[in-house]
């Protein structure tokens, strides 16, 4: 692992290069121990944490609203999304700004890892056992060399009602 990482390539280009099929591009994030990957054409920026201003009367998982560039957008924190429990927000804290159906909004994670690119058929159906979080939200579970990444249906996390209640915060 220590030489794919000295040549600029990553354990998951090293498996592409065997297959002729279509890759995926993730972007890869943590909440707590697991490992989370979105598509990376959802994903507009990263950016550090900032101040949030609160939303009265907001869903639970809404932490509240940010001027990016002159637009607000609602923040939504994943751990509140799934869950799991809370933890301060430190250095590595992120906000990962989706664009989900036409409606962009931010997404609080404790660390953005890496961009991966995966083999399609790396990734395998969600497992009947559900993880940590409800598996409705689950595109699919890709192995990697040592890991497990969880690949969010970011369509699914909101329901149509709940990005509806976001686009009038």
């Amino acid at each position: 692992m220590a030489n794919a990482k000295a040549t600029g390539s990553s354990v998951a280009d090293a498996s592409t290069k065997n297959t002729g099929g279509e890759l995926l591009q993730l972007v890869s994030f943590n909440i707590g121990e697991e490992e989370f990957g979105v598509d990376i054409l959802k994903v507009q920026e990263i950016n550090r944490i900032v101040e949030i201003t609160k939303v009265p009367r907001s869903p639970e998982f809404v932490e509240g609203v940010i001027n990016l560039r002159g637009k607000v957008i609602p923040i939504i924190d994943l751990r509140k999304r799934f869950q799991m429990e809370l933890k301060q927000a430190d250095k590595d804290t992120r906000i990962v700004v989706v664009n989900i159906e036409n409606q962009v909004m931010g997404m609080v994670v404790d660390a953005v890892s890496e961009v991966l690119r995966l083999p399609k058929d790396t990734i395998e159906p969600p497992p009947e056992i559900a993880m940590s979080i409800d598996s409705e939200y689950i595109q699919g579970v890709a192995k990697l060399e040592d890991r497990l990444l969880i690949f969010l249906d970011l369509s699914k996390v909101f329901s149509e009602k709940e990005r509806a209640v976001l686009s009038q915060l």
